[in-house]
């Protein structure tokens, strides 16, 4: 059944009626939907299939940070309709998308819970990581929930952390290692390649005369990996290819503005629009100036070498 997306707390009680079912019930940014969001929760469409509960998320849009401190806000791993599709992927019911706004983070922990857990999701069940804080402040913590859930009357489960290589699993870890380009240990932090996904942008045409054609992304999500070429795989026109793309600026080229350009292997379509995706699996090298066109081709046909090398292990 499609995941449906709710946004204040009238919309959840119009869509589901004055009867509605019980929820267990988890809540967070969940920027990224890594492997530790995915086990609280599947711990809730667990726990909602055995009680014959619905399963929700409560989730913030945009990112709490951006509010609370937007100075110290951190580039986002994924975009709000990217984060519920993983949401409807693990077998979520229902999100409750609250616009999170200097009023929602003037609400106090108590009446955080009452209103938004009580009363509109009619709570049994809340599922939450051990460091969980939540209302005005952050002043509420994981005994106050436990308390109010007593009188509320729902039950509240820890679902504890992830490791991954002695690193506990996070969004702010996740965000490092793509700023370092380690897309591989992304990878194992979030259960799956990391991607980039958009539309295609129509390009100028200079790489295909000078060097070997690409299709170039545009993406609304904020992170990329840091500057360099990458293995990668491209999904466009309902077909996945192995590929190279190059994150950067072209500097050979004397080009100032950040692009994502992927060839395509064994490809043969001209596609000029339309959606696209990239799976960064392994860094090949760093960006680099070169002293002409045909210097830079000779170096992308050695990392179209590497590329294919690396998928044919893999």
């Amino acid at each position: 059944m499609p995941l449906a997306r709710l946004h204040s707390p009238d919309d959840w009680v119009a869509h589901f009626g004055e009867t509605r079912k019980p929820a267990a019930v988890t809540i967070g940014n969940f920027d990224g939907v890594h492997l530790g969001h995915q086990k609280i929760l599947r711990s809730v469409m667990e726990r909602a299939r055995r009680d014959d509960l619905m399963a929700a998320a409560l989730t913030f849009f945009p990112h709490t940070a951006r509010v609370l401190r937007p100075t110290e806000a951190p580039s986002l791993l994924q975009t709000i309709d990217q984060r519920l599709a993983a949401f409807e992927e693990i077998g979520i019911d229902a999100a409750l998308v609250m616009r999170f706004d200097a009023n929602l983070a003037q609400v106090g922990a108590e009446a955080f819970v009452e209103r938004f857990l009580a009363d509109t999701l009619r709570a049994r069940a809340v599922l939450v990581g051990p460091n969980f804080r939540f209302g005005h402040r952050h002043a509420g913590d994981v005994p106050l929930l436990e308390a109010l859930g007593g009188k509320l009357g729902f039950e509240v489960g820890i679902v504890s952390s992830v490791s991954v290589d002695g690193v506990v699993v996070s969004s702010s870890a996740i965000r490092q290692a793509l700023r370092e380009g380690r897309v591989d240990d992304a990878h194992k932090m979030l259960g799956r390649a990391y991607s980039l996904s958009g539309e295609i942008q129509p390009a100028t045409g200079q790489g295909r005369k000078l060097i070997v054609p690409t299709l170039n992304l545009r993406t609304q999500q904020e992170l990329l990996p840091k500057n360099g070429v990458y293995a990668t795989e491209t999904a466009v026109g309902g077909k996945v290819y192995r590929s190279a793309t190059n994150v950067g600026i072209r500097p050979t080229f004397d080009g100032h503005t950040i692009s994502v350009e992927s060839h395509l292997f064994d490809f043969s379509e001209s596609f000029t629009s339309g959606p696209m995706e990239v799976r960064f699996w392994k860094r090949i090298r760093d960006e680099h100036r070169f002293s002409s066109p045909d210097a830079l081709r000779e170096q992308i046909l050695k990392d179209f070498a590497q590329a294919r090398e690396f998928f044919k292990k893999k």
